[in-house]
This record gives C-alpha cells, sequence and structure tokens, in this order.
C-alpha cells in the first residue's frame, strides 16, 4: 500500500525557508498571499506602541498562520496545517526589518559594525482549531566593518530583502565574528524549534 507523504503549507515566500524545510524533510506546497506581505491588508507589519521585539515578531508569525487557514477556505483549498514565520533583528529594543533601500542597508550595517545584536525569529503553525508558535533568539556579533565592504555587499543587493540587511547563509557570514544560539534561525526558521511544533500538531517527524 502507498501512503502518500504528509504535506503542510508554508506561507512565505521566503526561498531560504523552503531550504530549510526541505533540509528536514518536510513536504510543503506554497500558500502566497495576495501580494508583498507588507502590503497585504490582513497582516499588518507595523509594529504597535511599546510593543516588544519578541511580542512583534510573534504576533507576525502568528497572524500569517491564521490569515492562511483563511486563505486555505476562500481558495476551497485542501485543508492542512499551515506554518509561517517572521525575522526580525533586536538592536538596543529597537526592531530593525528589512532595509527600504541601499541607502537604509548602508545606514543598518554600519550601526551593526563592530557589536553584538539578536535575531528574533517567530515560528507558527495553524490549523482550523488553533496556532501555536516558538520563539528563537539568537546573539549575533560582528566584527568591525570597513566603509568599502559595506558598500561592496549592499551592492550585491543581497541585503536588500533581508531582515538586518544581511544574510549570514550568503557573502554577510565573512562578517560574523560569534554566534550564540541558532544558525537556522537566523538564517530564517529555527529548526529544531520547527520540529517540536510539528509534532505538537501529530506531524511525522
Amino acid at each position: 500500500m502507498n501512503i502518500l507523504p504528509a504535506r503542510i503549507y508554508l506561507a512565505s515566500r521566503s526561498p531560504r525557508r523552503r531550504e530549510l524545510l526541505a533540509q528536514i524533510g518536510v513536504q510543503f506546497d506554497l500558500l502566497l498571499f495576495r501580494g508583498d506581505v507588507r502590503h497585504d491588508p490582513e497582516v499588518n507589519e507595523d509594529r504597535l506602541p511599546d510593543e516588544p521585539p519578541e511580542a512583534y515578531v510573534c504576533r507576525l508569525a502568528r497572524s500569517k498562520a491564521q490569515h492562511g487557514i483563511q486563505l486555505i477556505k476562500e481558495r476551497g483549498l485542501v485543508a492542512r496545517l499551515v506554518l509561517s514565520a517572521d525575522t526580525t533583528l533586536d538592536v538596543d529594543g529597537e526592531v530593525i526589518g528589512k532595509p527600504r533601500d541601499e541607502a537604509d542597508a548602508v545606514a543598518i550595517l554600519q550601526r551593526l559594525s563592530g557589536r553584538t545584536h539578536f535575531v528574533l525569529t517567530a515560528v507558527a503553525i495553524a490549523n482550523e482549531r488553533r496556532v501555536e508558535h516558538a520563539l528563537s533568539v539568537s546573539e549575533v556579533g560582528f566584527r568591525a566593518l570597513q566603509e568599502e565592504e559595506i558598500l561592496r555587499y549592499v551592492h550585491t543587493g543581497e541585503p536588500l530583502d533581508k531582515a538586518g540587511a544581511y544574510g549570514i547563509q550568503g557573502r554577510a557570514a565573512m562578517f560574523v565574528e560569534s554566534i550564540r544560539g541558532s544558525h537556522s534561525g537566523i538564517v530564517g526558521l529555527p529548526l529544531c524549534e520547527t520540529t517540536l511544533l510539528l509534532r505538537e500538531f501529530h506531524y511525522p517527524i
């Protein structure tokens, strides 16, 4: 008897999250929102007044998963688990997301140069009855960066779609002096926390 592998929906456009899920053998289909999630009215990425970075990133991950469940109903899709995630940086209590443009990316990297910061990634899983989430917090230390190498890196275009204006899995690995925490969480999907959440929902992993 052939048993089809269990599948979930991934509510994310991130190729890094697709690669990480595939790495641990999770079968998934993409569940895309109408447009860029920043502009989807059902998922408000504006930070609430006095909202701590941890609460902010968890709220976004949960709202994306819940919105995914609603889209399944609206589109008449097969009911499955929805997995979503959100990543941001905490620098002195300030949320640092994706840069607006190259100038903003340069300013962010200048701020990260020669110091440590926290990378927060929340992962959420939802079905029709409930939503659960987990938070991964990692500390990343950058060496002192030269102005020329910041500009060279920004001109590659790599930082522009990444929280904190860098991708640790790409060229920015040469900036990283130390890590305390989850490497996969820094990339965008903490695999340990993701696995434990999937098991909570009886996904065979």
